[in-house]
């Protein structure tokens, strides 16, 4: 498994994908029209797999080069503007889950709860996702059967197009949704029917994305690969599945109507479609999670072929303060500490057993204390904060990756989508009405892994015990730093106002509560300004 995913890595960095911008106002994009064009480009039949590799690495690369020097878009620091690390700074600064260190322009924004439709991370997190739509919207309109016949591509090749188009579909929905969830919905739509040449585009709204969505991915359903059939890092029909089982989930957030039913639908093919879970949770997170069992979609690294500063390099050495993790190398894998990332005291709570002490006894509770004080007065001092140590770029015999030199860069994959997730989805939807499910059913899936964490069923549940309350918790512990905080706080109604608080919510030291406006982010500025055709989301 990690040769194919070393050479689809190393297809993304050496294969510069040529498109055209359509877009005034994403006009931020480079072009890359001087080094070569689209018939050179596809003139060898190899270089379609390789294209395909260049959008699975615009979700965790940065440029045509790694780790730096030839960036995809313009920003003051490269590795700031991986399309992962952008996502997941929008999905874990603005909540209780993170408190980050550093004081770089708008990630003290972002952290509070109190950014302006300026703010140069929300910018990022914005053009990341309409320059990877644009990519992929032009290896579509590259990869037709017109396009096709007149290169008299081979028909053996062309069968493989039909999954490789699937798949790029499935990844273009992937940014929507992101746009949806992120954004409201309120953004510039345009696929590869769009002819090429500079415009504004129109925008959709909230509703429309939505049915979009929810149209396209059962479109490629079939047309994606049998559960468990494609290789390492290249998602199947599974992944349109957990897609679509999020997008119901939170419908009635994204656009006020619920659809639960058709959540536990698509949660019950999942399960059933042959993934199973990983028996050690730690697993999931090390070196060698590319032989973890229960991990969907992956976005894949490794510290040779894909250097960058953001991905998981980000999560692994962020998260790592070398004074203080003294085996920080043969603990965690990496030969240095970039002391940003901490967390909250209202976090912590979460993993408090009954007696109120830290659950010890959870294998998913991987908070570091020794020598760090629980609370944070000064966002800036080093010694503040308890750490969540869960990504590390060691393999489960303890063997560090095989990039720890000067700079760590890590072999450590992302797990975008667990089939844990679609468990608790599952227990969710139940009991938010949706129909088809069972309780008994529902519950001994959020024992399996209960038994998972503790190792016993010693914190088991009856059908009795399973309510709202607990799948949050549960989501909390199971999925902590793994880009859902936001989306799971909105849809429970805790992440604005003052229902629930955390450490420097709302930019005060105890919290406070927050306007509604901050449920979803503002269009940048700079866009709003481009394209008369878009509206500002309310409140900005």
């Amino acid at each position: 498994m990690k040769r194919l995913k070393t050479n689809i890595l190393k297809w993304a960095l050496v294969l510069p994908l040529v498109f055209t911008a359509c877009m005034d106002d994403l006009n931020t994009i480079p072009l890359d029209t001087e080094r070569v064009t689209s018939e050179s480009v596809y003139a060898n039949e190899a270089s379609y797999k390789q294209a395909l590799a260049k959008l699975y690495g615009g979700l965790m690369l940065t440029g045509q080069q790694g780790p730096a020097g030839d960036a995809d878009i313009i920003s003051d620091d490269e590795g700031f503007s991986s399309y992962l690390r952008v996502y997941w700074n929008a999905q874990e600064l603005p909540t209780d889950e993170v408190l980050i260190r550093w004081t770089d322009n708008g990630l003290a924004g972002l952290n509070q709860m109190n950014w302006t439709a300026t703010n140069s991370f929300i910018f990022m997190v914005y053009t990341r996702i309409f320059y990877q739509i644009t990519m992929i919207n032009e290896y579509l309109r590259q990869t037709t059967d017109e396009k096709l016949d007149s290169r008299e591509v081979s028909a053996e090749l062309r069968t493989e197009i039909g999954y490789y188009r699937a798949e790029a579909r499935f990844l273009r929905a992937l940014s929507y949704w992101h746009a949806l969830d992120l954004f409201g919905g309120n953004v510039p739509f345009v696929t590869e029917e769009d002819e090429l040449g500079s415009f504004k585009p129109e925008a959709t709204n909230p509703q429309a994305l939505f049915e979009y969505l929810e149209a396209e991915l059962k479109a490629i359903e079939t047309e994606l690969m049998e559960p468990l059939q494609n290789e390492y890092a290249r998602v199947d029909r599974v992944a349109a599945w957990m897609l679509l089982a999020k997008l119901y989930l939170n419908a009635d957030v994204y656009y006020g109507e619920e659809r639960y039913t058709e959540c536990l639908d698509y949660c019950k093919l999942i399960i059933n479609s042959g993934y199973v879970l990983e028996p050690v949770f730690q697993n999931l997170f090390l070196a060698d999670n590319d032989q973890a069992d229960g991990i969907i979609f992956t976005l894949a690294s490794d510290g040779i072929s894909s250097q960058t500063y953001g991905g998981t390099t980000y999560l692994v050495n962020a998260a790592v303060f070398a004074d203080y993790q003294l085996n920080y190398r043969a603990d965690y894998g990496t030969s240095e500490g970039w002391a940003g990332l901490r967390t909250t005291s209202a976090f912590v709570d979460f993993f408090r057993d009954s007696e109120g002490e830290l659950d010890t006894l959870d294998s998913r509770n991987m908070l570091f204390t020794e020598g760090r004080t629980l609370d944070i007065t000064d966002m800036e001092e080093i010694s503040e904060g308890y750490l969540l140590v869960k990504y590390k770029n060691i393999d489960r015999d303890g063997v560090e990756g095989s990039n720890v030199g000067s700079r760590t860069y890590v072999d450590t994959d992302f797990p975008m989508f667990r089939l844990a997730d679609a468990y608790l989805m599952y227990a969710e939807a139940l009991l938010r009405g949706g129909t088809g499910g069972d309780m008994n059913t529902a519950t001994d899936y959020v024992n399996s892994l209960l038994e998972r964490a503790y190792g016993n069923s010693s914190q088991n549940i009856s059908p009795a015990g399973l309510d709202l309350d607990l799948i949050l918790r549960e989501r909390t512990r199971e999925f902590a730093w793994e880009g859902h905080r936001r989306t799971d706080l909105r849809r429970f109604g805790l992440f604005t106002g003052d229902q629930f608080l955390w450490p420097f919510k709302g930019g005060a030291l105890e919290g406070t509560g927050t306007p509604a406006k901050f449920e979803i982010f503002p269009i940048p500025t700079s866009d709003i300004n481009a394209n008369p055709n878009l509206e500002q989301n309310p409140g900005y």
